[in-house]
């Protein structure tokens, strides 16, 4: 016994070695660089494929093809990636999305180009770098973890590294040379890469595909080591691998026979699902694959090609009709994607585990085998099994109300690894399972037409998704997840909705998959292939229906067409080169014809002129009118306007008479500001003794605050006063750790922003809150929609009180000055009609005219009945536009009054 157990703590102890240097690899790419390496295990691959050719195929001996592949070739590639893709990116500003799709974009590149090049099958003569024992291997783990440790800690490259990590542009200011940090931390990374490939591969199956899967498994040990602390990882892949190593002796029998067995073999994906499900999220910067402008109308020519595409196959027979089945069914697990991830903006990286739940249950359910239930016909079992996995959906949705960025994207992945492991690669499960087809769709042609009859109940639902109030929410969403919180949209029941939907047509395209196939096949759902439908549904347009429809006919007509891999290599080369084009590539051909196109119209011949006057009489000259000046910042109404009042297109007086009007209107509830000399109102919103730290520093100490109807009240304060927190408590993004906030009689402090928004407490941004895929329009409606009151009213009204009722509300605001987006964000928190209204720092980026005419409007709304709180720097701001001014300083509010007295106590510099 004590000689099995030795036996198998050194076959531990090599595992996991080898998962120690995939953890050390990734943790010095994302400490130098900020990406989390999804290519690590391609990069694995590729060099594992390397050692081999240059061993088996061409003869070198060992250590010659080692010496090339691990110190000329890994490190290599890793130089090549940070110097012509990831570069590209942190110059242009380091937009995680973009990182993100790219690393993918790289994964999938080098398999498909290794399915390519040396085939998809299994070999099994990899060269031996290493014996089988750990010993050596532990040697190099321990060395490289020392070794990365001193100089992180004790060098000045140490020094330049967490600089760079922690802000890029800041340390190239201060003289680092970020790309060499960059480009060393790449090399080094692609070379644990390839030791950890070149040691692997002698042991398990060397293909494309499992390798690159297996190595990308044991990301939990980096995950778990918070992408921070080597010693952490490589103590948690050592244990990781001894436990799973001595699981292999236990033998139980009956029904946990078949769970320890899969437990035993893939230990390391349950550390993948606890670290990513469990442990704090890692990266949590935001890294939501979001559309930077708004979506541009599909042309209806294009809607017609594809019409005429995905009907041609009808006329196909034999195999070219087999292959066309296929293409369906994966165009609706894609139309998934377009739910998640293009309008939600969430990142799903598991939906092939969902297509795949999809095809099991409606095999299971037709062969009778489904716990409870009796055989079914095909199409009732394919319908119960969207049912049964919509649900499941919860999955990744649950995950995604708390975690966002690489967090989420790891713990989609790890779902999705985890049901192929668990459930797909399990024989109790899949032996023996075979799919029929629906009774009287047993043809190819007849099945290809009942495909295209649920491919269109898909698109209704996509649409449905995708448009009215619920696809405007969701734009918002992913647009700004606190702005769509802040006007009012319910963020984490949207995300599950948008999850379990995605589900639900996953398995449905899933369910379709398997009937064309006719059969449950494992590898048609592998997690490689969630990654690859991923990156070509966000590198052909993630918010894009046609997209997912082109993308579903190019991966299978590729693949089919041509030897296998093509299409992962065409699809990792436009994920690579997303950064480019983030809005795919029907976007930049758009953008490129518009540059091209002549700037100038062509001029008439006096032929051609008369012509033109005989075919379109001249226009009255009566009827003519000069051009709407439509100027940057607002639409102009008239020349005799001052420049504030051109800015906001209403002058004050008339602003205070829309407020009135629209008070008047049925469905906009406020109350009359006290008459002066009157006793102050009762206070609508007020904190009582809020206390809020970070650590060890306290950031409200005992702050009392009352909010009143009709007046406007200033909270001023030099940096680090507490001003920013106490907004924050207020407007419920952060709870205090004692004291209360109270609106009228009713105790808010435990609830979400969302739910106070819908209460009457509405909030503006420092950084603008808009949605930049929405029109001004549609940024309105969303305030409006979730706002405090339904009025139908509330959108027109509140466009035409702040002059956004001309041309500009039909413009996307994406590429508005930040005057008129100060206005959109403003006319869309007043569509809610709240009560209270809290604005963080609403002069920020306006110049003098736009801050008179902001004041105009803040003072018309006070005058209407809202209760306004003002966190601002501009004292002189304050001085003309508050009632009451509070002074903070160290967490406390230090002096309260009208801002004559208050300020002069203050001192001309205090609070700047």
């Amino acid at each position: 016994m004590s000689s099995l157990t030795y036996d198998l703590t050194l076959a531990g102890l090599s595992v996991g070695s080898a998962a120690a240097l995939t953890g050390i690899g990734l943790i010095v790419t994302y400490r130098a660089t900020g990406v989390l390496n999804f290519a690590h295990g391609a990069i694995a691959m590729v060099c594992a494929y390397a050692l081999r050719q240059c061993v088996v195929e061409w003869g070198w001996p060992l250590w010659l093809g080692a010496a090339v592949t691990l110190l000329v070739l890994a490190p290599g590639l890793g130089v090549v990636l940070e110097r012509f893709v990831f570069r590209p990116l942190a110059v242009l500003g380091g937009d995680p999305a973009q990182t993100l799709v790219a690393s993918i974009g790289v994964f999938v590149l080098l398999v498909g180009g290794a399915a390519l090049v040396w085939g998809q099958g299994a070999r099994d003569d990899a060269p031996v770098l290493v014996p089988d024992e750990p010993w050596g291997q532990l040697a190099v783990v321990l060395v490289l973890a020392a070794g990365v440790t001193a100089v992180t800690r004790r060098t000045r490259f140490g020094r330049e590294l967490r600089a760079v990590v922690d802000d890029r542009r800041l340390a190239v200011l201060g003289g680092v040379d970020a790309d060499r940090v960059a480009a060393t931390g790449w090399a080094f990374g692609a070379f644990t890469a390839g030791l950890t490939g070149v040691l692997l591969a002698p042991y398990v199956r060397l293909d494309p595909y499992g390798l690159s899967l297996l190595v990308m498994e044991v990301v939990a040990v980096a995950v778990a080591a918070r992408m921070r602390s080597l010693p952490v990882a490589v103590v948690v892949a050592l244990g990781i691998g001894v436990a799973q190593s001595q699981l292999t002796r236990l033998h139980p029998s009956g029904w946990a026979e078949p769970l320890l067995g899969a437990v035993g073999t893939n230990l390391f994906v349950v550390a993948l699902l606890v670290a990513a499900l469990v442990l704090p999220g890692v990266g949590e910067r935001d890294a939501l694959p979001r559309t930077a402008s708004a979506r541009v109308p599909t042309p209806p020519g294009a809607w017609i090609v594809v019409l005429v595409l995905f009907l041609l196959p009808l006329g196909f027979a034999g195999r070219d009709l087999h292959t066309s089945v296929q293409v369906p069914a994966l165009a609706v697990i894609l139309l998934s994607l377009v739910v998640v991830t293009g309008r939600g903006g969430q990142i799903s990286l598991g939906q092939a585990a969902y297509a795949g739940l999809g095809a099991l249950f409606t095999a299971l359910l037709a062969a009778g085998r489904f716990p409870g239930l009796p055989a079914l016909p095909e199409l009732v079992a394919l319908a119960v099994s969207v049912v049964l996995v919509a649900p499941l959906g919860l999955l990744t949705g649950w995950p995604a109300i708390g975690r966002r960025g690489l967090a989420l994207a790891l713990a989609t992945f790890a779902v999705g690894v985890g049901v192929s492991r668990f459930v797909f690669a399990q024989p109790y499960a899949t032996s023996g399972l075979s799919l029929g087809r629906p009774a009287g769709f047993d043809g190819d042609r007849a099945y290809y037409v009942l495909e295209l009859l649920l491919l269109g109940v898909a698109l209704l639902a996509t649409h449905a998704l995708r448009r009215g109030r619920t696809g405007r929410a969701l734009a918002a969403l992913r647009d700004h997840e606190e702005g769509a919180q802040a006007a009012g949209v319910r963020v984490p029941s949207l995300k599950l909705l948008a999850f379990v939907a995605g589900a639900a047509l996953a398995a449905l395209g899933g369910g379709m998959l398997g009937m064309g196939l006719r059969a449950f096949d494992a590898a048609a759902y592998d997690p490689v292939r969630g990654l690859l439908w991923f990156a070509a549904v966000v590198v052909l347009g993630a918010d894009s229906t046609l997209g997912a429809l082109a993308a579903a006919a190019l991966l299978v007509g590729l693949d089919a067409g041509t030897r296998g891999g093509v299409a992962a290599a065409l699809i990792g080369v436009l994920a690579i080169l997303v950064g480019r084009f983030p809005g795919g590539p029907y976007e930049a051909l758009r953008t490129a014809a518009e540059r091209l196109r002549l700037r100038r119209t062509p001029a008439l011949t006096p032929v051609g002129a008369r012509a033109r006057g005989l075919l379109r009489p001249a226009e009255p000259r009566a009827a003519r009118r000069p051009p709407v000046p439509t100027g940057a910042t607002g639409v102009a109404r008239g020349a005799e306007r001052t420049g504030a009042e051109r800015v906001w297109g209403v002058s004050g007086a008339r602003h205070r008479a829309a407020a009135r009007g629209a008070a008047a209107e049925p469905g906009a509830a406020h109350t009359r500001p006290p008459a002066a000399g009157a006793p102050p109102a009762t206070a609508v919103l007020t904190a009582r003794h809020l206390h809020a730290h970070y650590g060890g520093f306290t950031a409200l100490d005992g702050v009392d605050l009352d909010l009143s109807p009709g007046r406007i009240t200033a909270v001023v304060g030099p940096n680090g006063a507490g001003k920013s927190t106490l907004f924050h408590c207020l407007a419920g993004t952060l709870r205090p750790s004692r004291g209360t906030v109270r609106l009228g009689g009713r105790d808010i402090t435990a609830l979400p922003s969302h739910t106070r928004t819908r209460l009457g407490v509405a909030r503006t941004f420092q950084q603008l809150a808009v949605f930049p895929s929405l029109s001004v329009a549609e940024n309105v409606r969303v305030g409006a929609e979730q706002g405090r009151l339904a009025d139908p009213r509330a959108v027109e009204r509140t466009l035409r009180l702040l002059g956004l009722d001309g041309p500009v509300r039909a413009r996307p605001a994406a590429g508005l000055p930040t005057g008129t987006l100060r206005r959109v964000e403003l006319a869309r928190v007043l569509a809610g009609s709240p009560r209270v209204l809290l604005l963080d720092e609403p002069a920020a980026g306006l110049d003098t005219a736009e801050v008179t005419a902001l004041a105009r409007v803040l003072k018309a709304l006070a005058a209407d009945g809202t209760a306004l709180l003002v966190v601002e720097h501009d004292l002189d701001l304050v001085a003309g536009l508050a009632d009451v001014v509070q002074v903070m300083a160290a967490g406390r509010i230090v002096a309260s009054g009208p801002p004559g007295q208050v300020l002069d106590d203050l001192g001309t510099g205090a609070g700047r």
